[in-house]
């Protein structure tokens, strides 16, 4: 197969060398030209000098004379010397006689005495001799190749001009997609760590690529496409990249939206265009990243001849259109399959669903090393205590948590990466950077500490709640202060008694503000406590059907990108008054158990807060002692 090396400049026009050499050969005529013009006006500018006629017959008479030509032009002679061209004209004084040739000169010449120095006084000659300024000679010429030059180069910026348009008219419909080939770094499955059933579904495609006629043979058709699904940062353009360098195959990447155009029929011609030059590079890769930009679901959004629907439509026929032999590939990649059209997720054209998801805690701590791969760090660095600490994260939370430490490491001085920058590249990626401008009074100081410690005291007792991690009272980002929950390990789902707990100690805060500083005294520090209560009970009644009252029942709203299929609720205002009341029942409940807990752990209660006030930062190892004496209460238990 021949090499497939993208051109350098793709997206910037060569340089003319020829026309360049016109435009200076053009030039170079112009001022020769103007200098001829000036030569020729300043020679009626020279000083005269008027001589006989015999000098001119004597010099036209001798062999060795200076006379090149003599040329009859009216009643003037025109002398044309030999060494420096300078034309001497000859006249008669009083207007008779005809004869001005080499005749006149033989009679004159016949001549003597009287009538010799008549012919003289007759035909008297004027000789031009040369008194060059030459100042004036290039003022001339500056006079009148300036002009000239404006004219040519205001014409040339002209043509450039409607060379450019005509160029961007031309190329308005093609695609923008850039090409990875061979000269491009190439990226293989070692360098994606995690999702080990993600690279398995995909080493098929490369060996499809790689050995086309192996599965033909056995009536097998090679997938049309493949489609990643997955959280936004799970490495889904970087798998579609390690495919392509698995294959060792040309890579076309275009995102959704570079399709998108204000002009009706563009985003087709884009369309047509990209996949014309997959199939000139066939075997071949076409990658569109945030495919839901022009894929969204035509149903319920009305207007056939919208611009993106033409783009949809013609993704659709060139997906369908493709011979089995034609080697292209197309991987798409987006965060909301439930926004595609259901013409592009059939069998045909999209083959295969690969789902990207979270990492592991194992895959965690190979990301990990692939971004620390290179970075100077301590020998006690515990990156797989910082993998157990980010549960939830994507591959490029982890990538921006290593850099943030390199950054952190750097700014404090240090020549390699300790823990105490690893902790702080995390809380500063999960949470924001400490606002060490921020300055609280004692008052306040107190109220975040009895706030936080609320939060892990509760935490610490409701047994379906995950172990406290850390607590401070230094104010992050939007926040006054932090209680860390870390799970023991990854799950991938919770009971409705985790929940439960975990709606209990978000309310903690709120209720150690009202146990010690009294009811009326709450402040708006536990306001995005609240939020998240709200939301997660909403989410329990709604999508996940753990009411008491709309047990089993669900209520989704279907999306369709821009529009939803109706501005109503999908349930009666009988059944949205009871959700409500279910989303009420479980707030309430949770406060309730909070309550109860911190009224029996009041001692703890005030001794973390007291810790808390002195250290401002507590860890884990530091908590458990402070903790180890509180104990759960019979009425914040649930009934299982």
């Amino acid at each position: 197969m021949a090499e497939n090396t993208p051109k350098k400049n793709m997206g910037r026009p060569m340089p003319n060398r020829s026309n360049a050499i016109r435009s200076i050969v053009f030039t170079i005529l112009i001022i020769c030209f103007a200098m001829f013009l000036i030569t020729n006006q300043r020679g009626g500018q020279v000083q005269k000098t008027e001589v006989p006629i015999s000098d001119v017959i004597k010099r036209a008479n001798d062999p060795n004379g200076n006379i090149a030509r003599i040329t009859v032009i009216g009643n003037n002679l025109d002398i044309t010397l030999k060494d420096k061209d300078v034309p001497t004209e000859t006249s008669r004084k009083d207007g008779s006689g005809t004869l001005y040739d080499q005749g006149l000169i033989n009679y004159c010449d016949k001549l003597e005495g009287e009538e010799l120095a008549k012919c003289n006084e007759t035909y008297p000659v004027i000789e031009y001799k040369e008194d060059i300024n030459v100042m004036g000679i290039i003022l001339d010429i500056a006079m009148t190749v300036v002009p000239i030059l404006i004219i040519v180069m205001f014409l040339s910026y002209m043509m450039r001009q409607a060379s450019v348009a005509n160029s961007q008219s031309m190329s308005f419909g093609k695609a923008r997609a850039q090409l990875y080939g061979p000269d491009k770094k190439k990226v293989t499955f070692k360098d994606v760590a995690g999702n080990e059933a993600a690279k398995q579904d995909l080493a098929e495609i490369v060996d499809f690529l790689k050995s086309p006629k192996k599965y033909e043979k056995l009536g097998a058709k090679i997938p049309r496409g493949v489609l990643l699904a997955g959280d936004p940062g799970t490495g889904k353009t970087l798998m579609a990249r390690a495919v392509a360098g698995e294959a060792s195959v040309p890579f076309f990447s275009i995102s959704g939206s570079e399709f998108a155009e204000m002009f009706v029929g563009v985003g087709a011609s884009r369309v047509r265009d990209l996949f014309g030059k997959a199939k000139k590079n066939a075997p071949s890769i076409i990658f569109i990243d945030e495919i839901d930009a022009v894929a969204h679901k035509r149903d319920a959004r009305g207007g056939a001849g919208r611009e993106d629907e033409q783009t949809l439509n013609q993704i659709l026929v060139e997906m369908d259109g493709f011979d089995n032999d034609s080697g292209v590939i197309v991987i798409a990649a987006t965060n909301r399959v439930d926004m595609l059209d259901k013409a592009l997720l059939r069998p045909g054209r999209f083959d295969r669903h690969v789902n990207v998801t979270l990492p592991e805690r194992k895959d965690r701590l190979e990301i990990l090393k692939v971004h620390f791969k290179g970075k100077p760090i301590e020998a006690d660095v515990d990156l797989e205590s910082l993998a157990k600490k980010t549960a939830g994260s994507s591959g490029a939370d982890l990538a921006n948590i290593a850099n943030e430490a390199a950054i952190t490491a750097a700014r404090e001085g240090h020549k390699a990466i300790s823990n105490k920058d690893l902790t702080e590249a995390f809380e500063r990626v999960a949470i924001g950077p400490e606002r060490k401008s921020k300055v609280m009074n004692e008052k306040e100081r107190k109220i975040t500490a009895y706030h936080e410690a609320g939060h892990a005291v509760v935490g610490h007792v409701l047994p379906d709640s995950d172990p406290v991690h850390k607590v401070t009272i230094i104010p992050r980002g939007q926040t006054g202060g932090v209680t860390w929950f870390l799970p023991p390990e990854d799950r991938s789902y919770k009971n409705i008694y985790e929940l439960k707990d975990i709606l209990a100690r978000a309310m903690g805060g709120r209720v150690a503000e009202k146990l010690i500083f009294g009811a009326d005294a709450i402040t708006t520090g536990a306001s995005s406590d609240l939020k998240n209560v709200a939301e997660l009970s909403k989410s329990m009644i709604i999508e996940e059907g753990m009411g008491d009252a709309t047990r089993n029942l669900v209520f989704p709203s279907e999306a369709t990108g821009y529009y939803t299929i109706t501005t109503e609720k999908p349930y009666s205002e009988k059944t949205a008054e009871l959700i409500d009341l279910e989303v009420k029942k479980l707030s309430d409940e949770a406060a309730v158990r909070a309550e109860a807990v911190l009224k029996a752990n009041k001692k703890v209660l005030d001794k973390l807060a007291a810790e808390l006030l002195a250290h401002e930062t507590l860890e884990e190892a530091e908590l458990a002692p402070i903790l180890k004496d509180a104990k759960l209460p019979e009425v914040a238990k649930l009934h299982k």
